[in-house]
């Protein structure tokens, strides 16, 4: 199989694993509605736990995270195996969650489905920005805020975990945190917005 061949491969299942809409799924089977037509209309975990609740929520982070792992470690694996077929899984995986082709390019912010895809790529990382993830959001009680910390950092947690524990990050995958970090905060102008003005909703 040619490496371009590789490359559609990777990149369109990639895409497609992410792009399936979890929330949008989970609010027609719990309440038959349109999630993007309630609470902040985002199709992601937080406004899932908004408008449906915890028991509807959980499942949904899951799968977002799960995805998004999948894509980065098994998806790649239908290309040559290398760190380069990983990102771009990691790529796809977020672009289809972010846009996804089922729900007319709509879809969530990618917080989720990153922190699977970094689960793969860099676990340590991604861990120190869940506990990062986790203060925040108990001190702020506001989840944007939260994501948008943990994902700034992000970048910062790779560098400090490979050079404290020596984890042999590829150096791409810190030049991919940047470039996603960016993308999640772009997703998130709203939420910045209604941040300045003091009117973003907290979760509980």
């Amino acid at each position: 199989m040619t490496l371009i061949a590789n490359i559609a491969i990777v990149a369109i299942l990639s895409y497609l694993v992410g792009a399936i809409p979890a929330s949008f799924i989970m609010g027609k089977i719990a309440r038959g509605i349109d999630l993007r037509e309630h609470g902040s209309g985002n199709l992601g975990a937080a406004n899932t736990f908004r408008v449906l609740g915890s028991r509807a929520a959980v499942p949904v982070l899951l799968f977002d995270i799960g995805k998004g792992f999948f894509a980065a470690w098994y998806i790649s694996g239908l290309g040559e195996g290398t760190i380069w077929f990983a990102l771009l899984a990691a790529v796809s995986v977020v672009t289809g969650h972010n846009y996804s082709v089922f729900v007319r390019f709509s879809g969530g912010k990618g917080v989720g489905t990153t922190a699977g895809a970094f689960l793969a790529l860099a676990p340590y990382a991604i861990l120190f920005s869940v506990v990062i993830w986790l203060i925040t959001l108990l001190l702020t009680r506001i989840v944007s805020l939260a994501s948008m910390v943990a994902v700034v950092l992000l970048p910062i947690t790779i560098y400090l975990s490979n050079m404290l524990l020596d984890t042999g990050i590829h150096g791409s995958v810190f030049l991919l945190s940047i470039m996603v970090a960016v993308l999640v905060i772009y997703k998130h102008r709203p939420n910045i917005q209604r941040l300045r003005e003091g009117s973003e909703k907290k979760i509980f």
